[in-house]
């Protein structure tokens, strides 16, 4: 089903989402839902953006009125397009999309804006790492979101061998509904989140 961007910023149709992700994730309060919804949407939703600006050297417009968002039955989003090319810098226009939306999700949630920024920022970075040109990707990953204006962490990556992978500063809380610590989540040890890593990318 394709959803107007615009959506995201509707409070009501939020938390409705919010409450209906328990069919994926399983029972949780409300703030943890909103977190891992967030975490699952944000790379979705900032993916085409950043990918376009690499690949292509042209960015696609984040604002809202500009997105689609393709939404399964069970409350999952698959993907994201625009409907026009960006004129001007990404990272304000990333900002000016991306801030009302937190401010959304947090008062649909109650989940921290600071805490759905941090997962912001390691979305961004891990879709900046699905490019064409993962090292030129990387050089523009602090500059991109301090533009965005939200005061958000800056984005970290550590090699694991050969492979950059994303320093995470967001925990999606996932393990609070039902389910293990991802590979890299931050609420770990530095020496299992080490292992687990090496285990995964080598």
């Amino acid at each position: 089903m394709n959803v107007p961007g615009s959506k995201l910023t509707d409070v009501d149709w939020v938390r409705s989402q919010v409450d209906g992700a328990t069919r994926v994730y399983g029972r949780a309060r409300r703030e943890v839902l909103g977190t891992i919804w967030w975490y699952s949407l944000s790379s979705v939703l900032v993916g085409p953006m950043i990918e376009a600006l690499v690949n292509t050297g042209v960015a696609l417009d984040p604002a809202l009125d500009a997105v689609t968002l393709d939404l399964t039955s069970d409350g999952r989003f698959t993907s994201a397009s625009s409907s026009r090319v960006l004129d001007g810098e990404l990272g304000p226009a990333l900002g000016a999309a991306i801030g009302p939306v937190v401010r959304t999700i947090a008062a649909a949630s109650g989940a921290h804006e600071r805490a759905l920024g941090a997962i912001t920022t390691d979305s961004i970075g891990n879709r900046l790492l699905w490019t064409n040109d993962v090292e030129r990707a990387m050089s523009l990953a602090e500059p991109l979101v301090s533009a965005m204006g939200l005061g958000m962490p800056t984005p970290r990556f550590v090699r694991v061998g050969v492979n950059p992978v994303v320093r995470r500063s967001s925990c999606c809380l996932i393990y609070e509904a039902n389910s293990g610590k991802c590979t890299s989540c931050p609420r770990q040890t530095p020496a299992e989140r080490s292992r687990r890593l090496h285990a995964a990318f080598g």
